[in-house]
């Protein structure tokens, strides 16, 4: 996918050994009331693409707190070619980037950081004001989100202050396992590597299909960040990581809780806008050629997230 190296983008048949090997920057600040970065509405602004679900987290904390008109957003091409991720506003659901006019966002990068070393990845969070990128880690954005704009939402606290230990050991749990498991087995080295991955990822998905037959969502009764931590997975598993990453032990729709659970989040107001299916498969069937060198988008399978979930 190519990376910065001292400011310079270089793509995948270009990075040498040590380039590989160098530091990887990212940008760990955070907003709060007396920092360097108060939470101020129309002040930030949030790069993403509607692919990655690691940004599908962001924007579904922004959509599920009202937050749309207190943080503007631009999103990339679902592709990702030799120079990362690009904005083509010609494309249907992709925006130009309209803080910068920059054509691959790996020119954001640079903007904040001329110098910056490492991976260009989604979600991005930008300040306006300072002129910088204040975080691209998607679990800590989410966690901000949902905290300090807490006075700005009307939607519910999703990151409550008396479960957020549990919150944040759920997420701890589902990373290595679900929300990481999945590329670990698609772009595995090795049979052995593949399979262990498997296993583990389908040795998660039995364990919360159990939790979830005792309660609604993965900390209790009430959504969390940790659901919005597992939700992009789920909702890109049979479309996507069943069939090109080859996690083909059950589908999605065979578990009847974690089924269930999935189309009753997607049914929550705001959420079925996040979720865009043409450009999920789109990035994963054409950006990765080496897995599936053709290009060739599936056509299906048809799922209807929006069939009676029965779990209120």
């Amino acid at each position: 996918m190519g990376r910065l190296i001292d400011g310079d983008w270089k793509t995948d048949a270009e990075l040498t050994e040590n380039d590989r090997k160098q530091r990887q920057d990212t940008f760990r600040e955070r907003i709060h009331s007396g920092s360097r970065f108060p939470p101020e509405p129309g002040r930030y602004h949030l790069y993403i693409a509607r692919a990655c679900p690691w940004a599908h987290g962001a924007v579904l904390v922004r959509a599920l707190l009202g937050l749309e008109d207190a943080l503007s957003m631009d999103v990339v091409d679902p592709y990702r070619g030799a120079n990362g991720w690009q904005f083509s506003p010609e494309k249907s659901g992709c925006t130009p980037d309209s803080l910068h006019g920059s054509d691959f966002l790996h020119e954001v990068y640079t903007e904040a950081d001329p110098e910056f070393t490492g991976r260009v990845t989604t979600p991005v969070l930008w300040d306006r004001v300072e002129g910088t990128i204040v975080n691209n880690e998607s679990i800590e954005i989410m966690e901000m989100l949902a905290t300090a704009f807490g006075g700005h939402s009307d939607g519910a606290d999703l990151y409550p202050e008396g479960k957020r230990d549990r919150i944040d050991a759920v997420v701890e749990e589902l990373y290595e396992p679900i929300n990481q498991g999945v590329y670990t087995a698609g772009f595995a080295d090795s049979q052995a590597v593949y399979e262990e991955a498997v296993r583990n990822l389908f040795d998660a998905l039995d364990y919360w299909e159990e939790v979830l037959a005792d309660q609604r969502f993965l900390v209790g009764d009430a959504l969390t960040l940790a659901d919005l931590r597992l939700f992009p997975a789920l909702v890109r598993f049979d479309p996507v990581y069943h069939t090109h990453f080859k996690c083909t032990l059950q589908r999605l729709v065979e578990y009847p809780n974690l089924w269930g659970y999935t189309r009753d989040i997607y049914q929550h107001d705001g959420v079925p806008a996040t979720v865009n299916l043409d450009h999920i498969k789109e990035h994963y069937y054409q950006s990765h050629t080496a897995i599936n060198p053709t290009g060739f988008v599936p056509v299906g399978p048809d799922i209807d997230f929006t069939a009676p979930h029965g779990r209120g």
